[in-house]
Order: structure tokens, then sequence, then C-alpha cells
């Protein structure tokens, strides 16, 4: 389970949040940590997670599956993860994103996985093209628009 502090040093990041939604205050963040631990004991196999750096067991972020926010599309799931910015760039969303696809096929009858990021978050979009997923089309998300993504098993 994550804990409270690490839980709002990534959804109370500006610079984490710019591609996924706005930062939370700290009593906000309480409260959508509260909801996930809801939503995990509703569906044990989906949630957020907290992760940990193995050499230094040191916090580098959260990852998540979770249900994508598309009132047409709710019961799809999507991939996810937010890293402090100290853990970008060493290879932790390839890595999430590989296990996480793993962990997902393993445990869902599902054969797609789906994944959404913004127009100008780049970097996602690498990593998840190079995990194997591809573009399913542009969607508006709240106020933006995102890019879609898919892989089927």
């Amino acid at each position: 389970m994550m804990m409270p502090c690490f839980f709002f040093r990534v959804n109370g990041n500006e610079e984490v949040m710019q591609h996924i939604r706005k930062a939370l205050t700290r009593t906000e963040s309480d409260k959508f940590l509260e909801e996930n631990i809801q939503f995990y004991k509703q569906n044990p196999r989906l949630g957020r997670w907290c992760v940990m750096e193995k050499a230094t067991n040191c916090f580098v972020g959260s990852f998540a599956l979770v249900y994508l926010p598309f009132e047409d599309e709710k019961y799809k799931i999507q991939i996810g993860y937010a890293l402090v910015p100290d853990a970008w760039g060493k290879g932790y969303a390839t890595e999430l994103t590989m296990a996480g696809i793993n962990y997902y096929f393993a445990n869902q009858a599902s054969k797609t996985l789906h994944a959404i990021t913004t127009l100008e978050n780049d970097a996602s979009k690498k990593v998840l093209l190079k995990c194997g997923f591809t573009e399913n089309g542009i969607k508006q998300n709240g106020a933006g628009m995102v890019q879609r993504f898919i892989l089927k098993k």
C-alpha cells in the first residue's frame, strides 16, 4: 500500500502531473489515495501501486492499472505511471510498462490493454510504442486532447 506522503510526492507535484491531471493539494491527494484504496478493495488485481527502486529502496513513483476516464469506455483498462523527476530518464517507465503488461495479461481475461497520454508527451509516447502499443486515435479528455494507444494480446 502506498503511504500518503509518497502519494502526495507524485500527485502534488505540478511537474510530474503536467501530462496526467491537475496537481492536487495535500488534502485532495489524501482523499484520492483513499478512493484508490477503496477501488483496489473492489478490484484487487487493478489499482495504483507504489514503486520503489530496488537498489536503494527509495520511492520513485507510482504505477497504475485503472479504468479509462471516458464515460463511453469506463470498463476498459489503461496502464500508466507517474515518476518523480529524479527518476526520469533511467528506464523505469519502460520497465514498469513491460512488467505491467505481463501482469495484466496474466491476471485479466481481456485481450486488450489501453494507454493515453497528452499530445505533447513525446517521452511517454516513445515508451508505449517501444513496449508494443500502437496508436489508436485522438480523443477529448476534459479540456484537452489525448493520444490513445492500444495493445492486443
